[in-house]
């Protein structure tokens, strides 16, 4: 659950979608979007030094790859329905009658921007032991079921497997300011699409829809 505010604007400000502007539905005059970007940081320097600490033979291209696990899309925006984030989501009505509470952009950027309002209300200590409550313990799962594997490698090799040609990933939506950009991009197998993604970058989107294709597939 979300810690008690000392400045509940922050909250309100960390919750509050853009499209909520609007319609003046929050109490807030600004979205969450430079939240979730200072939230963004944070919350990379308190997975890497938990990472750093819980696996200290490991190496630097193996931690990356289980850190790059940890923050995607898929398991910051599940973090965000568990804690029941989507529901307190300050939003317009077109935005909510199109899914935006089950978005998992929206939940992703949320989740940070709750991450970056806890820092600036309490400090690095309290984001941190919120992070370690509600995120670091899917690291088990994650090396057990090794879900940090590079997915587009692993689509790769089985399509290859198949005779076909290289997956071929196309870039389908562009959305976010230019600090902020976000991808939507979907891979095709034999012509057919297998899998969509969304992330942050072209790589990370790619990497989630090769993911959904390697489910597709299997």
């Amino acid at each position: 659950m979300l810690p008690t505010f000392q400045k509940k604007s922050l909250l309100v400000r960390a919750l509050t979608h853009r499209s909520a502007l609007n319609e003046s539905s929050s109490d807030s005059s600004v979205s969450n979007e430079r939240l979730e970007f200072f939230g963004d940081a944070v919350l990379e320097l308190a997975v890497t030094k938990f990472l750093f600490e819980k696996y200290p033979d490991e190496k630097e291209g193996v931690l990356s790859a289980y850190r790059s696990a940890l923050v995607k899309t898929q398991t910051l925006s599940n973090v965000a329905r568990e804690i029941g984030l989507g529901k307190e989501l300050y939003m317009s009505k077109g935005e909510e009658a199109t899914g935006g509470r089950e978005n998992d952009n929206i939940l992703e950027d949320t989740f940070e921007a709750v991450i970056g309002a806890i820092y600036l209300d309490q400090g690095f200590e309290v984001a941190e032991k919120f992070i370690a409550e509600h995120l670091l313990p899917k690291m088990d799962q994650i090396v057990k079921e090794k879900l940090y594997r590079d997915a587009k490698s692993h689509l790769q090799e089985i399509v290859q497997s198949k005779g076909l040609d290289a997956p071929d990933y196309q870039v389908t939506k562009e959305s976010g300011p230019d600090h902020d950009k976000k991808f939507t991009i979907e891979v095709l197998v034999d012509g057919q699409v297998k899998g969509l993604g969304q992330g942050k970058s072209k790589q990370s989107a790619q990497q989630a829809a090769a993911s959904q294709a390697l489910k597709n597939i299997s």
